[in-house]
């Protein structure tokens, strides 16, 4: 079994179990995006002066990376993360980020920053702040790509 396909299937267990535990309800959950509005525009203000303080050495305070350190925002980010999850996303900056020292930024911290990367990608923001559990995160998918307009 290949790394992604392993991190999918871990996501769909977790977000099972917190169905079942009723952390998500079970159709909102599914089939939701980072394109359907799930971080607010206040979570992204927030996220702002945090990336700069945390992040902004190592991957630009333009969010486009460093000599060592990936693009955060933009195109190659989106595909990078494209058909994982947000809660995918979330353990990677939660467990490794920053670097040096991964546990002196706060998980809601940390989601306040993915909250402004999201908005320098251009995904929408929406009414509801991006939860700082994974097993929440795990049931917004990422997807690269806009859908079409309905």
């Amino acid at each position: 079994m290949s790394a992604t396909s392993y991190a999918t299937a871990a996501g769909a267990v977790v977000l099972a179990l917190a169905v079942l535990a009723g952390g998500v309800p079970a159709g909102a959950a599914q089939n939701r995006t980072v394109w359907d509005g799930v971080y607010t525009a206040e979570q992204a203000q927030r996220g702002a002066p945090l990336y700069e303080q945390s992040c902004a050495e190592c991957h630009g305070s333009d969010l486009t990376g460093g000599e060592m350190a990936p693009g955060l925002a933009g195109s190659e980010f989106a595909w990078n993360w494209n058909g994982l999850s947000v809660g995918d996303l979330f353990e990677r900056v939660r467990i490794s980020m920053p670097q040096a020292e991964p546990s002196t930024v706060s998980r809601q911290d940390k989601v306040d920053i993915l909250a402004f990367m999201f908005e320098r990608s251009g995904f929408p923001a929406g009414e509801t702040e991006l939860a700082s559990r994974t097993a929440m995160l795990a049931g917004i998918n990422f997807v690269a790509e806009a859908p079409a307009p309905r």
